[in-house]
């Protein structure tokens, strides 16, 4: 696999940007991508529009990343991701014969007939087993389509990181930071800039906060391999003595 392949996640339903139903596919996808040392880059979050639908898609295939797609591939006229996956490549919709067996073993005379729409796929596409009801998902171009439903998207990521990208897995990145007291981000700002470019290896983050009561306080810190996240975390507690800034550990 390429350096610097970058992962994405497609978050489709009318009933996410509602509220209607909350997102768990974010959270899943990060919980599996963490311990293989793997990050997402983006995240959005689309309704069920055709259009805005086919020209996202359009604009991600030609990106060259890895994209998780969630949700819109059933089999009713307000499920349109399959269709718009196959208008943003110009291709036609074929029925896939190994996901025509699987709904078929599933569900017998009852998959015609509208549960045989679902195996409806662009052409050329690959299909992503489902253990949940042996609905299957498909891939092409790197892109990975999978219900909204996330008891069963989530082996599915599993098996798509298993299966594509065994060879990615990197040692697992940690987090170490510490927690300013009564202390204003635009004070460290230069520190931070320095940091940077002292160990661009290594992510740091600064996250203020207020509390009830009117508290000001950040989390300060860094993320990347163990070894060098520790030099980072000292480099930033050396500071910290130095200005005598009050913290506590995290």
């Amino acid at each position: 696999m390429a350096q610097g392949l970058r992962f994405g996640l497609i978050i489709i339903g009318d009933e996410i940007l509602s509220s209607k139903r909350q997102d768990r596919h974010l959270a899943n996808l990060n919980a599996l991508l963490k311990p293989r040392g793997l990050a997402l880059s983006w995240v959005r979050i689309l309704g069920d529009e055709a259009g805005l639908l086919v020209d996202t898609l359009k604009q991600s295939f030609n990106s060259g990343d890895a994209v998780f797609c969630c949700g819109g591939i059933g089999a009713t006229p307000d499920d349109r991701t399959r269709q718009s996956a196959a208008k943003a490549l110009n291709l036609a919709l074929k029925r896939h014969p190994k996901a025509v067996a699987e709904i078929e073993d599933q569900f017998g005379e009852l998959a015609y007939p509208h549960r045989v729409l679902m195996a409806e796929f662009p052409e050329g596409s690959d299909i992503i087993p489902n253990a949940f009801n042996r609905v299957p998902g498909f891939s092409i171009k790197q892109h990975y389509f999978m219900p909204g439903f996330p008891q069963m998207t989530q082996p599915m990521m599993e098996w798509v990181l298993d299966t594509y990208y065994a060879d990615a897995k990197q040692t697992p990145s940690v987090e170490k930071a510490i927690r300013l007291l009564d202390g204003a981000e635009s004070e460290w700002v230069e520190f931070m800039e320095a940091f940077e470019r002292e160990y661009p290896s290594l992510r740091l983050f600064s996250l203020p906060h207020i509390s009830v009561e009117g508290r000001r306080t950040i989390e300060l810190g860094v993320e990347g391999e163990p070894q060098l996240a520790e030099v980072g975390l000292n480099a930033i507690l050396h500071e910290v003595n130095k200005r005598q800034q009050a913290w506590e550990p995290l």
